[in-house]
């Protein structure tokens, strides 16, 4: 686990709990500076935005990290599996101040098995194993569905179908690394990386303004003084 990132899940919860110390979110990435500095007068919007942006930005880069390390076989592949499944809790437990402790746990869970198919998935590639990558796959694609349901339901803002279409083709672009990777394919490998980041990110803006019409009280703008 990397000591150098302050921990996340309190970090979260934090910055989804109160304005003032989200306005403290760390930014580590170009792409999310650029989408969202802020000062201390940063409305609470913009704040969670960012913060959501980093919880899943963390996703898509640990994710990326993995496969990486798996196909190389590199010493690092059990370590980056470990800081990619503490980043699904942390994901559950930002959403722990809007839905409660129940809410949060349910959908870590749900993460949580979306990374374990996800090392079936790159297994499989890896060796050939073209029935067992078949599998692996549709259990990747019912998983995104479970997820879709479990956050349709829980804000109806998140459409369902939306929800499924945008984590299916989250799960396409990752495949798209784990092919272009095995090939060689650098280019191609590269470029569903970033287009898979682009993506991320989009869909984290999704969750956030999901959660801002669910819950206006909680984003309303502070004053300047």
């Amino acid at each position: 686990m990397n000591h150098n990132i302050a921990p996340m899940a309190a970090t979260a919860v934090a910055i989804f709990g109160s304005t003032a110390l989200a306005q403290q979110a760390p930014m580590t990435h170009p792409t999310t500076m650029a989408a969202g500095m802020h000062d201390a007068k940063t409305d609470a919007a913009t704040a969670v935005k960012m913060a959501m942006r980093k919880l899943w930005e963390d996703h898509i880069t640990y994710t990326r990290g993995y496969i990486v390390s798996a196909l190389a076989d590199l010493p690092d592949t059990n370590a980056v599996a470990t800081r990619l499944l503490k980043n699904q809790d942390d994901i559950g437990d930002a959403i722990k101040p809007y839905y409660g402790e129940n809410a949060g746990k349910k959908l870590s869970t749900l993460l949580r098995d979306h990374i374990l198919i996800a090392t079936e998935v790159v297994k499989a590639a890896k060796t050939g194993d073209k029935s067992g990558l078949g599998s692996a796959q549709k259990k990747w694609s019912d998983n995104g569905k479970d997820i879709a349901a479990f956050l349709s339901g829980a804000n109806p803002n998140w459409a369902k179908k939306d929800v499924e279409e945008m984590l299916q083709k989250h799960l396409d672009l990752t495949t798209g690394e784990v092919v272009g990777r095995l090939n060689k394919d650098w280019a191609a490998d590269i470029k569903a990386y970033d287009d898979g980041h682009v993506h991320m990110l989009k869909f984290a803006d999704t969750l956030t303004d999901g959660i801002a019409k669910q819950f206006p009280d909680k984003f309303k703008k502070e004053p300047v003084l």
